[in-house]
């Protein structure tokens, strides 16, 4: 079992800049893939970022160049810093940690942390 809780959402102006945090325990984290995503309202739950235990590094095209993904295995956390925020990037961020090949799907996913709110004005 890997429990996952994020932090470090808010309310930022457009071109402002946030870094999420999800702190894990449970199972050995340098095992896992861990992933970024985020649902806005109406919206299904979308890919943003993920890592692998490597180090290997994914982006969605509309974060690519403005979001940068990291991890610590030493404080078995893993981090999403997000620079020149749109409007458009408003939404409940999620982390999650799983162990396959399918890195981008949701789907692929064991484990899930509750959430973060990012509300980006304009």
């Amino acid at each position: 079992q890997v429990q996952l809780v994020e932090s470090g959402g808010g309310l930022v102006q457009a071109g402002g800049s946030l870094r999420l945090s999800c702190a894990t325990s449970g199972r050995a984290f340098s095992n896992y893939h861990m992933g970024w995503f985020r649902q806005a309202p109406g919206k299904e739950r979308e890919f943003v970022a993920a890592i692998t235990w490597s180090g290997t590094t994914y982006y969605a095209d509309s974060v690519k160049g403005r979001f940068g993904i990291a991890r610590d295995n030493a404080k078995n956390t893993v981090y999403l810093q997000m620079n020149s925020l749109k409007p458009e990037d408003t939404a409940v961020y999620y982390c999650a940690a799983e162990r396959g090949i399918r890195i981008t799907n949701a789907t692929a996913y064991e484990y899930w942390g509750q959430g973060t709110q990012v509300t980006v004005s304009s």
